[in-house]
């Protein structure tokens, strides 16, 4: 493995561990509401590089998504 993909693997790591610290804030409300807000807050907070990031990741499984963030993710895919 390069350091590129360490690197971009360490990225990957860190941006669904706050993706998932997003969701956590969100654990009391339903499944649709929580990922709702955490895509709403991605979209607001996150540069558009961590977004495409955070949507490259989950197109290569997603590994460490909890199901919220994962669904949240998913619905920042861009529209085809």
């Amino acid at each position: 493995m390069s350091s590129s993909d360490n690197t971009a693997h360490g990225t990957s790591d860190k941006l669904v561990y706050m993706a998932n610290q997003i969701g956590a804030f969100f654990t009391s409300q339903d499944l649709d509401t929580a990922s709702a807000k955490i895509a709403e807050h991605i979209t607001k907070f996150w540069d558009p590089r961590m977004r495409r990031a955070i949507v490259a990741h989950l197109d290569a499984g997603g590994a460490g998504l909890d199901p919220a963030a994962r669904q949240a993710v998913e619905a920042l895919r861009p529209r085809a």
